[in-house]
């Protein structure tokens, strides 16, 4: 098996970059599940049922969120009827939509968790006792487990990938939106990055349009933060599993730029 998960989606910057690289997606990886992280893609907050609609008329089949899950109220329209969505699973018991789904490849199911950090963001459940629980539930039904974890502390996201290390296929951080270059696997065979980037606007702040962002820093004044406009830049992961143990054979990272996109 093979996944190629892609960075947050940032705005309609981000949608425009998706449409333009999965062609080349999957042209060069035909036989690969398609994952990205959405809780960005309406404007920079949350996502739309149109907007789930169109990537997933991309090619993506299964969507993670993050903190940013609840921005767009009309989500809770949807979101529990949306069996390719998942919202980070130590939300509170109650909250809608499922931290986890299960989606089929051939012959084959991949058990897709998305999990939330507590370091500097709201401290919801421990994101560590809860995909111990999963596990435990599964009870290895599933060989192939991939998890997205919503982080922002570079820490948190590490003591994660050992935490899981040799119990999952692949841990992937996401939430920070740079790409971080520290793709292995770990000694127990599990996949890790400690972010995977994002696909959006390349000259902004982490998406959103810098001039504001250096005035917020510069004055500390109240700032409106809106997402850049202009080229993208697009990142994501490509992780090659055994069919046999469903641990991980490699990790690579795939970064795309909208002026050099045709060079590599």
């Amino acid at each position: 098996m093979k996944i190629v998960f892609i960075g947050d989606i940032v705005g309609s910057v981000g949608r425009k970059a998706l449409k333009n690289i999965m062609p080349r997606l999957k042209q060069l990886h035909p036989h690969a599940v398609f994952i990205a992280n959405g809780e960005n893609a309406a404007a920079g907050k949350g996502i739309t049922q149109a907007i789930a609609k169109e990537i997933y008329e991309m090619g993506i089949q299964a969507i993670t969120m993050g903190n940013h899950t609840w921005d767009q109220k009309e989500i809770f329209d949807f979101i529990d009827r949306d069996d390719k969505m998942v919202r980070p699973a130590n939300f509170p018991p109650g909250t809608p939509g499922k931290g986890q789904t299960v989606i089929k490849v051939k012959d084959q199911e991949l058990l897709i968790i998305n999990l939330q950090g507590r370091t500097f963001l709201p401290p919801i459940d421990c994101p560590f006792r809860k995909v111990d629980e999963i596990l435990e539930a599964d009870k290895k039904k599933h060989k192939f487990v991939f998890v997205d974890f919503h982080a922002e502390a570079t820490s948190e996201k590490i003591a994660m990938g050992w935490h899981l290390d040799g119990k999952v296929s692949a841990v992937v951080g996401t939430h920070t939106h740079v790409q971080t270059n520290d793709n292995r696997v770990l000694p127990q065979g599990t996949a890790y990055v400690t972010d995977v980037g994002m696909v959006g606007p390349r000259d902004g702040i982490l998406g959103v349009e810098r001039n504001a962002v250096l005035q917020k820093f510069k004055t500390q004044l109240p700032v409106r933060f809106i997402t850049d406009e202009g080229k993208w830049h697009f990142h994501a992961v490509v992780i090659e599993l055994n069919d046999q143990t469903g641990l991980a054979k490699g990790i690579n990272l795939i970064r795309y730029d909208e002026d050099q996109v045709f060079m590599d």
